[in-house]
């Protein structure tokens, strides 16, 4: 004898639905990631060439939260403090807030950042162990990641992207300074605290 679930319509009313819970700890370190990433704000951007876009030290925040907290938790870090941002708090470089940002020149760095978490997130969450050489592969491929959103956005905005790929050029030194930074920093971290990354990966 079978019995079918669709002859009993108050089975599954009864069925609770399924929840989906955020750890106490993944929020309070989202939060804290978001603040980092916003105190970096602090320092001001430096603006060279004609593209409008700042040289800035904060595109090293979402790097370091790919790299550290994994990809999943990163990216709910960066969006949080572009959702902060995008309401109007100055949490930008130079005190900049509001949607301008992102409808200026800049704008596709800013949408780069989340996919800057996200590469570094999960290049180090599929790793075995956060070497060296995977730190610095992470960030270099976040790096990337935020280059193939933002330079296109800038071409799009001044309406060439040969120019904008050639502008995007006076980032470059800075921004390997970064990586490099950025890589050693992860690498401390993850040496003073082993295996914290790499034990909750296995949720990203």
């Amino acid at each position: 004898m079978s019995i079918r679930i669709a002859d009993y319509p108050g089975y599954l009313a009864s069925m609770p639905a399924p929840r989906v819970s955020l750890p106490a700890s993944d929020l309070a370190r989202i939060v804290v990631f978001a603040a980092f990433i916003a105190v970096l704000g602090i320092f001001p951007g430096i603006y060279f060439g004609a593209s409008g876009v700042p040289v800035v030290i904060q595109n090293a925040g979402p790097l370091l939260a790919g790299v550290l907290l994994g990809a999943r938790r990163a990216t709910a870090s960066v969006v949080l403090l572009l959702g902060l941002t995008a309401i109007g708090l100055p949490l930008l470089s130079g005190g900049r807030g509001g949607l301008a940002p992102f409808v200026g020149p800049s704008g596709g760095f800013l949408f780069g950042w989340i996919a800057s978490a996200l590469i570094a997130g999960l290049i180090v969450s599929r790793a075995s162990k956060p070497t060296l050489p995977v730190l610095g592969l992470a960030t270099l491929g976040g790096l990337l990641g935020s280059y193939a959103i933002g330079i296109p956005f800038l071409g799009a905005y001044i309406g060439d992207l040969g120019a904008a790929a050639v502008q995007s050029l006076v980032f470059v030194p800075g921004d390997l300074g970064k990586v490099a930074a950025t890589t050693v920093i992860a690498a401390v971290v993850h040496r003073a605290l082993p295996g914290t990354l790499l034990r909750t990966a296995q949720r990203e």
